[in-house]
């Protein structure tokens, strides 16, 4: 996985201001490999659209991957004759590839891509864009799940994308509900600090960036499409589906151990009105202590179990040490990771030694319940020795969620992390600016380069300013691109 992000938040979303006629808002994507036959129809049929629809200028780039059609010459073609239209060669196939370097060269602040066959109706391109540009939203995908969208493809296709979608869900906790229709929006702003860490480069990729900005907080926009399968889709289903298994495990693995560093790509603190200062209750306490409840049920659970293995083969405190301290370890990783919300391994020994001592207390607790159930009767039932048990770690909860609040995991966040800090826009307004507009380059046949890239940085060192301003304008009205 990247982690090679320069550390920062994301400002704080806001509408896109008025700009110029004739700068580009939304930069359409069309990645195609081999696609000599669609690639025209489809083009025209887009521009025609947006030309008709769009308020603002646009752009639509074609994205060759590594055609050995005539796809090329099309596409050249196209450029040639329609002004708007523009297209980018890269001598690698994958259309996360294709995707990573066209939107990082970009200059247009909102960035968009569809597939080539136009399976989705376009009448949803302006409400998949028009979240991001008000600032409402950082992502915008169509969903052929909502329940208001209408789908039109065979079983076999319905069943493969509801299952793939209910693996996200199971396995990555993902609560969009469609990571890969090819119907997809983002800010540029947050595409700068995003894409360096989505390390696929094929259809995986759409997911994988999803995911990495669902946990780091941003907000998905998604709109019911109307979509009708393409039978002559040339997608290789079943070598695309192991793929995107293997990209599920590489992900989940790495949020597993906290090796992605999400609060880089996150809002300031006060951006999301959950942020904001409820009168006499402390910041994040209600959503602590909903975690720690969820944690501790299962934790006793877990704790109860290991009691009553281990009081088979030795004595009531030998087996209630042993559970507590299996799954005091386990419970103080469990708050560490999902009710404080600390992630990497900095401090995770610190955390667990501090959480034994925590342990001890309710060690004592617990054995002294124990100790006076025996001295009042010299035989209990199993069934009275699990409830003086409950009741005791009941006690001694309350004394271990206070304790890790305020002792193993306090909240510092407004001091000293780079998440609660508030944008520098000194340093946002020093990025270098472009030395030469995207249009510049109307085709471009050099081999993509893979070298890392930071974030807030394009594939050649510089990015554009991140604030352009935007102006509605009518076409054949006001706009000099209009070449008829």
């Amino acid at each position: 996985m990247r982690t090679d992000s320069s550390p920062g938040t994301l400002p704080a979303r806001e509408h896109l201001p008025a700009a110029p006629a004739g700068t580009p808002v939304l930069d359409v994507v069309i990645p195609v490999y081999n696609e000599e036959k669609d690639l025209q129809p489809c083009v025209r049929r887009l521009h025609e659209h947006l030309d008709r629809t769009f308020p603002y200028a646009f752009r639509i780039t074609i994205a060759d991957n590594a055609s050995t059609d005539t796809t090329p010459q099309v596409a050249g073609r196209l450029a040639a004759e329609i002004p708007e239209v523009t297209t980018f060669r890269l001598e690698q196939k994958g259309r996360g590839r294709a995707l990573r370097a066209v939107w990082s060269a970009s200059d247009a602040p909102v960035l968009a891509y569809m597939d080539v066959d136009l399976s989705t109706d376009l009448n949803a391109l302006l409400p998949l864009v028009a979240p991001l540009i008000s600032g409402h939203s950082d992502l915008a995908i169509g969903s052929r799940l909502a329940r208001s969208s209408r789908v039109v493809r065979g079983p076999k296709r319905e069943f493969i994308s509801r299952a793939y979608n209910l693996i996200l869900r199971g396995s990555l906790q993902a609560r969009f509900s469609d990571a890969q229709c090819g119907f997809k929006a983002i800010r540029r702003d947050v595409a700068q600090v995003l894409l360096p860490l989505v390390e696929d480069t094929g259809w995986f990729f759409d997911t994988e960036m999803l995911v990495l900005a669902e946990r780091a907080g941003l907000r998905i926009h998604e709109v019911p499409v109307d979509w009708v399968d393409d039978p002559d889709s040339t997608v290789h289903i079943v070598r695309t589906a192991t793929d995107d298994l293997k990209g599920v495990w590489r992900v989940g693995r790495a949020l597993a151990t906290g090796s992605l560093p999400l609060d880089r790509i996150a809002r300031p603190f006060g951006d999301d009105p959950r942020d904001r200062d409820i009168k006499d209750v402390p910041k994040g306490l209600a959503r602590q202590l909903v975690g720690f409840c969820v944690v501790g049920a299962l934790s006793t659970l877990f704790y109860l179990l290991l009691y009553s293995g281990f009081r088979v083969f030795s004595g009531s405190q030998t087996a209630n040490a042993l559970a507590l301290l299996v799954s005091a370890v386990a419970n103080t990783a469990a708050n560490r990771r999902l009710t404080f919300g600390v992630r990497g391994r900095g401090g995770a020994v610190r955390h667990q030694a501090q959480g034994l001592v925590v342990f001890g207390i309710g060690l004592v607790l617990t054995s002294g319940s124990l100790a006076a159930l025996n001295a009042a009767t010299s035989e209990p039932a199993h069934s009275t020795e699990l409830a003086v048990l409950v009741a005791a770690n009941l006690a001694a909860t309350v004394l271990r969620f206070l304790l890790f609040r305020a002792w193993v995991f306090p909240d510092r966040r407004e001091d000293d992390s780079p998440v609660r800090a508030p944008y520098d826009t000194a340093l946002h307004q020093a990025t270098p600016y472009a030395t030469a507009p995207y249009e510049a380059i109307p085709y471009v046949t050099a081999p993509y380069d893979t070298t890392p890239f930071r974030a807030g940085e394009a594939a050649d060192g510089t990015w554009p300013d991140a604030t352009l301003r935007l102006q509605p304008v009518r076409p054949h009205d006001t706009d000099s691109r209009d070449f008829r």
